[in-house]
């Protein structure tokens, strides 16, 4: 414990010299004197995850933007539906696409072992999703400030008017990430995300075989890759199979996603769209050829997106389960 309690007190101090003081009550080593080896337990848990499953680092990065985007990053993504409500995570954009909760469930369950009523569960899926980026390709491991606390709202009328959609056009995509405080840049380069992981073929929405109800495919999708697409959704399935969103590098965190776009090989309208838009489209380009200055604007972009709207302080709590909110005293 004396090894740890150094080690965060050398961190603060160069935390102290490089960075101006904020008022937004966060800040790294946050959980130093609290609960020190918090980021500690989450790494190896998180290691012990990806090792049993590759596909782990893509479904926390999606919770992560998925929570951020409504209420901002609260956890409210994480709290179950009531008698008298629909959750986040029963709408139809996270049920029942929307995996992990189970992991970070353990992860809380844990860190509630050795430091109880002390980490939040929005600070887990935080530094989960900066885990699951590290854990995915050539990222080294980047600092992200805790302080979070979980929210005791979640409505699952408020994912399709705050959430965008794969049927998204440029300017709405810009519009949409703007009002969550970022910028076109950083709504092209979180778009890298869509390099790992996968999608159910329902939200193609047709641009595979039916687009717009014309019985052909999106003419702007490659013509092999609709093909594909068209194989491994078939028509009139009872059942909705996942396809991977980068047949390049699927399981990899890196720039193909751009090569891919460039090539007309975006799933999603949301992606072939960055392509319409003259400034998205150099974003793109600029992407696809300079790997290593996009690995630096994503995580610059995912530590951004990772405190939107955060409750700090006195708002908000620390949820004993990340599931349920706490009862009201008294």
């Amino acid at each position: 414990m004396k090894g740890f309690a150094v080690l965060c007190f050398i961190g603060l101090v160069l935390v102290i010299l490089a960075v101006p003081a904020v008022g937004d009550g966060l800040r790294y080593d946050y959980y130093c004197e609290t609960c020190p080896k918090a980021e500690v337990i989450i790494s190896k848990m998180m290691d012990n995850f990806v090792q049993c499953d590759t596909g782990v680092p893509a479904r926390i990065i999606r919770m992560h933007f998925h929570d951020c985007f409504v209420r901002g990053c609260d956890a409210s993504i994480l709290l179950n539906s009531t008698a008298h409500n629909q959750a986040e995570r029963d709408a139809p954009a996270n049920n029942p696409s929307l995996k992990g909760f189970d992991l970070i469930d353990q992860i809380k369950e844990a860190l509630e072992y050795h430091c109880s009523g002390v980490v939040s569960c929005a600070d887990i899926i935080a530094y989960a999703a900066r885990d699951s980026v590290e854990k995915s390709g050539k990222f080294g491991r980047y600092a992200v400030r805790g302080g979070r606390k979980d929210g005791r709202i979640s409505r699952a009328s408020e994912v399709i008017t705050n959430l965008p959609t794969p049927n998204f056009d440029a300017n709405a995509l810009i519009q949409r990430f703007a009002s969550k405080g970022l910028s076109l840049d950083d709504m092209v380069t979180l778009s890298g995300a869509h390099s790992i992981g996968v999608s159910h073929c329902s939200s193609l929405l047709g641009r595979h075989r039916n687009f717009n109800k014309t019985g052909l495919p999106d003419p702007t999708l490659n013509f092999h890759l609709a093909q594909k697409l068209r194989s491994k959704c078939p028509s009139g399935s009872k059942v909705d199979p996942t396809i991977v969103m980068d047949t390049s590098t699927p399981t990899i965190m890196d720039n193909k996603y751009y090569e891919g776009v460039l090539e007309n090989k975006g799933l999603f309208t949301s992606d072939h769209t960055l392509l319409t838009n003259k400034l998205t489209k150099k974003q793109v380009v600029d992407s696809a050829a300079q790997p290593s200055a996009w690995e630096k604007k994503f995580v610059k972009a995912m530590i951004k997106m990772g405190e939107i709207e955060v409750l700090t302080g006195q708002k908000g709590e620390i949820r004993r389960k990340c599931s349920f909110v706490n009862e009201k005293k008294g």
